[in-house]
């Protein structure tokens, strides 16, 4: 004869062993790249992806041809702000193109997760936002500085992306820890509201 207790205890065991031990493990190691693809497949990562080259290509062609001309005309603090602003707005397009190849790469399978997560693969998105005012700076063309507000508005939205993936990736590593964080997990993610630019993953 079972009692109550034994036999709750029995269908726990079903329950965290359904499909053995090596297939949840599997299945934990798995989830980030399932989920990198099924995220850079999404709608949203696609148009901040062209996005991101478009800006790219823009800038370089102003800097290269109109942005000259631009910069003739300004004086000497004027220049020096043009310079640094120009700077500033290469280096953070160069971070942001970084960070969305690399994420395609990943889910592509030819970068693992672990390796992106390494110091050779490490993009810093936190110290590339605007910048403190240039001695100067009321001098800088309209063009450059429209330029400078859409990687800012983009830098925005990708900070929102690798925060959610962040977050994934922390949930996935728990779960991976432990069996039963690893259905509270998928609960998690099952539930929880999406973020403002979040896929439908």
């Amino acid at each position: 004869m079972i009692v109550r207790g034994e036999r709750s205890d029995a269908k726990g065991r079903d329950f965290m062993n359904d499909a053995g031990p090596t297939a949840g493990r599997a299945a934990i190691v798995a989830a980030p790249v399932d989920f990198f693809a099924r995220f850079t497949g999404s709608d949203q990562f696609q148009r901040v992806f062209q996005e991101g080259m478009g800006l790219v290509e823009d800038t370089a062609n102003y800097l290269d041809g109109q942005g000259r001309k631009d910069a003739r005309r300004l004086d000497r603090h004027g220049a020096i702000a043009y310079a640094t602003e120009s700077m500033r707005l290469t280096t953070r397009l160069m971070q942001m193109a970084s960070w969305l190849l690399l994420q395609r790469a990943v889910s592509q399978g030819e970068v693992g997760v672990e390796a992106a997560r390494s110091d050779r693969h490490r993009i810093n998105l936190a110290d590339i936002g605007a910048g403190a005012p240039l001695k100067g700076g009321e001098q800088l063309p309209a063009e450059l500085m429209a330029l400078v507000e859409r990687s800012l508005r983009l830098l925005q939205r990708i900070e929102t992306f690798d925060q959610m993936i962040s977050e994934r990736r922390d949930l996935t590593a728990v779960a991976a820890q432990n069996p039963v964080a690893s259905h509270l997990t998928r609960l998690h993610n099952e539930f929880r509201p999406p973020a403002p630019d979040e896929p439908a993953v």
